[in-house]
């Protein structure tokens, strides 16, 4: 009896964790750090540095329907190499040439956001819905864990190398070119489009074998059976839900990238410890990432979507409280921040393939990406100005709990959708 190949879903995984580290946490939580040196040599306002996260996280949203157009028509690999070019051109644009605040605004927050788009978020979910039914929460969370390990590792190392270099940023920028060309090569070795492509099926289970699984787990309960359209999806409640749930968790999240630092040293922490407490962030989000996977994949989604926003509020209580001689709250909010952005991110893309399935997923996706990070792109800018009228970010963090009960109470409403003739199906029973 021949053997038979293993599974090639979970080496998939790992190689799309590992872009996620170098397409989406170089540039995002790499820059971070890197920006707030930028601000010695480009004097800039906190309200034009924050600018610049609001246009990154608004261009990581904005081209998302052309990223979804783009699978479609000539699939997840190219998608990912125009991805990769656009973050190279980006930030070699700002480690050679960067030298006034429109040239940060554009390399950081245009040219790389698109980058970012098109290199990371749709086209690795998409090839997880893709690859994954059963376990696809748990495969979501892995692939988007990459960017988590980066922020835990980058943000610190990123800081001593510039300090050793006398606060020379452009080697930051430097390194961060050459991590996407390495996620460019990954693309070129190791991703595949389907498992039909190698030989393979969805979770590697033939179809017959899957289908009686998913009956007695229980998963048909939290997987649609249906394949949806995007008109369809789009025409349903619960879409529109999740698409609020997932604004309400990236406002805050798009808002800590760009200010916590800031916060911190604000507040007489030093930047050491500042940058340890962003490693936090971003390791913790591995974790909600983790967990909010496992959940999706056994517990009703909007269930598991309102635990994940509710850490938020528990850590912007714990924001408004850090000092040098509480130390350890500033720990605490990081890490509370970090479990629900990722917490809540994994739930809101899964949501969108266990509700409608892959075939709708790039779409769907992708306009629920649009919404949900053009969205919550002000919230960079939004905190600068709190900062320049207050002189603190006490407003912001208050801002921020009151954002986030708004999407638990979407959330509440957000169950599993019926096409509308099974509806009918139903009422005339």
């Amino acid at each position: 009896m021949p053997n038979t190949p293993r599974f090639y879903g979970w080496k998939l995984v790992g190689v799309l964790a590992c872009i996620d580290f170098l397409i989406l946490g170089f540039p995002a939580y790499g820059g971070a750090v890197i920006n707030t040196y930028m601000l010695a040599d480009i004097p800039m306002s906190r309200s034009e540095l924050g600018l610049g996260f609001t246009l990154l996280n608004l261009f990581v949203g904005v081209p998302s329907t052309l990223v979804a157009l783009s699978i479609v028509k000539r699939g997840i690999r190219a998608t990912y190499l125009i991805g990769c070019g656009l973050v190279f051109l980006g930030s070699l644009f700002l480690a050679l040439l960067a030298s006034r605040p429109w040239h940060y605004l554009l390399g950081f927050g245009v040219i790389n956001g698109i980058g970012i788009c098109f290199g990371d978020i749709v086209p690795a979910t998409t090839a997880a819905a893709r690859w994954f039914r059963r376990y696809r929460g748990r495969a979501n969370a892995l692939v988007l864990s990459g960017s988590g390990i980066c922020g835990f590792l980058m943000a610190p190392l990123l800081d001593k190398v510039i300090r050793a270099s006398g606060g020379h940023w452009r080697v930051g920028w430097q390194i961060i070119a050459a991590g996407a060309v390495l996620a460019g090569i990954l693309v070129l070795l190791f991703v595949k489009e389907r498992p039909e492509d190698v030989g393979q099926d969805v979770d590697g289970i033939p179809k017959e074998q899957s289908s009686a699984e998913s009956q007695a787990s229980g998963a048909s309960q939290l997987i649609t059976q249906y394949e949806w359209t995007p008109a369809e999806a789009y025409r349903t409640r619960a879409y529109w839900m999740v698409v609020i749930g997932g604004l309400t968790a990236q406002f805050p999240f798009f808002f800590f990238t760009a200010h916590w630092l800031l916060h911190l040293q604000a507040a007489g922490i030093s930047s050491s410890d500042a940058a340890f407490a962003l490693g936090l962030f971003t390791i913790s989000g591995i974790a909600g990432r983790l967990i909010g996977g496992w959940l999706m994949d056994s517990i009703s989604a909007r269930y598991a979507f309102m635990m994940g926003l509710s850490c938020c509020l528990v850590g912007s209580i714990a924001a408004l409280r850090v000092g040098p001689a509480s130390l350890w709250m500033a720990d605490a909010a990081a890490v509370l921040y970090g479990l629900s952005i990722g917490w809540a991110f994994t739930c809101m893309t899964t949501c969108v393939a266990h509700f409608y399935g892959p075939t709708a997923f790039p779409k769907l996706a992708g306009m629920a990406l649009l919404l949900t990070s053009g969205g919550a792109s002000p919230a960079g800018i939004v905190g600068g100005w709190i900062f320049d009228i207050y002189g603190s970010y006490t407003r912001a963090f208050e801002l921020n709990f009151l954002i986030t009960v708004i999407g638990i109470v979407a959330m509440a409403f957000a169950t599993l959708p019926r096409p509308r003739d099974a509806r009918q199906t139903m009422a005339q029973a």
